[in-house]
Formats: structure tokens, C-alpha cells, sequence
């Protein structure tokens, strides 16, 4: 009873977006690292294994062998880690759960759903391109607009979190990690009852 999954398996992958680098700590856009980071210190497990073009460690989240993945690809190509994963475990798209941040939500707001398309999110886009669909849940972290339409997106997604601002994104990668938890362990529906809004 005790060895009833595959022990050297992962039966879900938990893809962390974000760039790697200094400079990109903190930052809008690596808000998924935040959480992947999150969720390994409640594991006392470093992420830090190479593998997969991404780092990488096997966690036993909530009962299920889970490959916390946060790709070294940048953002734009983090699809090709998760192809080399998924063709790796043979896990199907709706057991890779994606954490990316997202500029449409407010700061600290949660969207959790099971598939769609990428919104303008080019780690999200890269993902559907290399797995050929959009069937995979994701968890996303508001990161909220730029300030007004001429500025541009990239200085603010690249841009840094401080003020009251990290105040709600940190409790938001704490609920995000939350969320992950309660997903593997009751199931998708229930994380969105539980975590939208």
C-alpha cells in the first residue's frame, strides 16, 4: 500500500516561471521562482538540481511525487524544459501545473484555472507551442498594470516589487504555495473555489 506510485516517477511537474540571474530577482516576471522557492523551503529541499534545462528536485507534495522545475531557459522559452520533462516522466498536460505572474491581475489577486490561452504571457506561450495545447492548469500571480499605457512592459514586468507592493506579493506567493498544496491534494476544483478571487 505504502509504495503505490512509481517512487523514482513524478506524477505531476510544477513549472515555476521566471529568468534566471541576479538582476531578475524579485522581479515582476520571476514570481513563480518566488513560489517554487516558497514551496522548497517548506520541504527543506533546495531547487537547485540541474536537469531538464531547468533547476529541479523531486518533492513529495500533499502525497503525490511532484518535479518542482524552475526553467533556465528564459521566459521566452521555458516550453522547451517542460518538453523535456513531460517526454522524461510521461506526464500528460493536465498534471503540469504552471505558475507564471500576470499584469492583467492585481497585485497579490489569484487566478487559478484549468486551461486557456496564453493572455500575452510569453513563458505561457512557449509552454502551449511545445506541448501543442493549452489543457494544463496554471496558477497566476497578480502582479498588477503598468502604470499608465506608455510605459513599457517589459521595464515593468522586469521591474522590482517594493512598498506595499511586496507586501501583498509576498503574502501571495505564501497562498500560492497554499493553493499548490491544496490542488494536488483535493484537486483542481476545489483550488479554485478556494483560491480565486
Amino acid at each position: 500500500m505504502f509504495f503505490k506510485k512509481n517512487s523514482g516517477g513524478a506524477s505531476w511537474l510544477l513549472v515555476c516561471l521566471g529568468n534566471p540571474g541576479d538582476k531578475y530577482e524579485n522581479t515582476r516576471h520571476n514570481v513563480g521562482y518566488m513560489v517554487a522557492d516558497e514551496v522548497a523551503e517548506r520541504q527543506h529541499a533546495p531547487i537547485q538540481k540541474l536537469k531538464f534545462k531547468a533547476l529541479t528536485n523531486l518533492l513529495t507534495i500533499s502525497g503525490e511525487k511532484v518535479l518542482v522545475m524552475k526553467p533556465i531557459t528564459y521566459m521566452n522559452l521555458s516550453g522547451e524544459a517542460v518538453r523535456q520533462a513531460v517526454d522524461f516522466y510521461k506526464v500528460p498536460p493536465d498534471h503540469v501545473l504552471v505558475v507564471s505572474d500576470d499584469t492583467a491581475l492585481a497585485v497579490g489577486k489569484l487566478r487559478i484555472r484549468a486551461k486557456g490561452s496564453a493572455g500575452g504571457h510569453n513563458g505561457l506561450k512557449n509552454i502551449i507551442q511545445h506541448l501543442g495545447t493549452d489543457q494544463f492548469p496554471r496558477i497566476r500571480v497578480g502582479v498588477g498594470e503598468k502604470p499608465h499605457p506608455d510605459y513599457d512592459l517589459a521595464d515593468w514586468v522586469l521591474g522590482k516589487f517594493t512598498g506595499e507592493d511586496k507586501k501583498a506579493i509576498d503574502a501571495a506567493v505564501k497562498r500560492a504555495a497554499d493553493a499548490i498544496e491544496c490542488i494536488l491534494k483535493d484537486g483542481l476544483d476545489k483550488g479554485m473555489n478556494r483560491f480565486n478571487g
